[in-house]
């Protein structure tokens, strides 16, 4: 692992990494500028080189026999270390391009490896970055869909419970109808038939929401699989779309309770009314 410091969600920070290519494109500089430096000094010594060798190669040679013997052996001595100066310079030159070529081997090398660097830690980064931004969309993903899924079991439920207790004072009121109360059944069928439809407009208006649920459920998860597959790009937006995608959810839920529970009062009062005319109608009834 690099020297960066990770940020959760997101790799590594910008301004680390800002600073470690700005310090590995000042290396590369620097190391072009020296390689640079050393071509033209191989080029001047090659140069300098072909030229003495070019200048000894014009030189007539020498003939020493009219000298005397004394003049003959210090010139030969003059040339034998003009010789072994021309091989030191041979030698000199050679081992200056050789050290070049070394050298921009180097720099090459180091500025290879420099590139690399940076490159790995780009990949690394991004990396992270984008992994991290897939495991956020199917987390969000998942929290969605099961809080979609909770409301839905919630709104099914209180569907349910409202059906069954509807059920259950409808029976209970055709067990206490008797024959003395045929004009109060009556008028309480009249009632009934009001109340039964206000009922089923209210269940009717609960399917419809409770299919809209299960529509935006469905469409929550399209959208949460679509937005998946491009995670790369617009994570942070599947993020938002899922939240607000729950938030409506839950919104029309508890709005689709509170209706229920608002039914409810009214049955219950419908019924209480019902009780209390037949309670009345019963004891005129009874009296003598």
């Amino acid at each position: 692992m690099s020297g960066f410091a990770v940020v959760w969600g997101r790799g590594y920070r910008a301004e680390q990494v800002d600073r470690a290519v700005e310090g590995l494109e000042a290396e590369r500089v620097a190391a072009r500028r020296r390689a640079d430096e050393l071509a033209v000094r191989l080029e001047e010594l090659t140069t300098e080189a072909a030229r003495l060798r070019e200048l000894v190669a014009r030189l007539p040679p020498q003939r020493y026999e009219t000298l005397g013997r004394r003049a003959q052996e210090i010139l030969a001595l003059a040339e034998e270390e003009a010789e072994a100066l021309r091989a030191d310079a041979l030698e000199e030159a050679r081992r200056l391009a050789d050290g070049a070529e070394t050298a921009a081997r180097s720099v090459r090398d180091a500025a290879r490896e420099a590139a690399r660097a940076v490159r790995d830690a780009a990949e690394a980064r991004a990396g992270e970055a984008l992994a991290a931004a897939r495991e956020g969309a199917g987390q969000a993903r998942a929290r969605a869909l099961a809080e979609a899924e909770e409301r839905r079991g919630e709104g099914l439920a209180a569907l349910r419970e409202a059906r069954e207790r509807a059920e259950r004072l409808l029976a209970e009121q055709d067990a206490r109808h008797t024959e003395r109360a045929e004009a109060a059944e009556r008028e309480a069928a009249g009632r009934e038939a009001d109340r039964a439809a206000r009922q089923g407009a209210l269940l009717a208006a609960a399917g419809e929401r409770l299919a809209e649920a299960e529509r935006a459920l469905a469409e929550t998860a399209e959208r949460a699989r679509h937005d998946q597959e491009e995670a790369d790009a617009r994570a942070a937006e599947v993020l938002a779309g899922a939240r607000l995608r729950a938030e409506r959810v839950e919104r029309e839920t508890e709005r689709l309770l509170r209706e229920h529970e608002t039914a409810r009062d009214e049955v219950r009062a419908h019924m209480a009314h019902v009780r209390s005319s037949l309670a009345a109608l019963t004891g005129r009834s009874g009296t003598p």
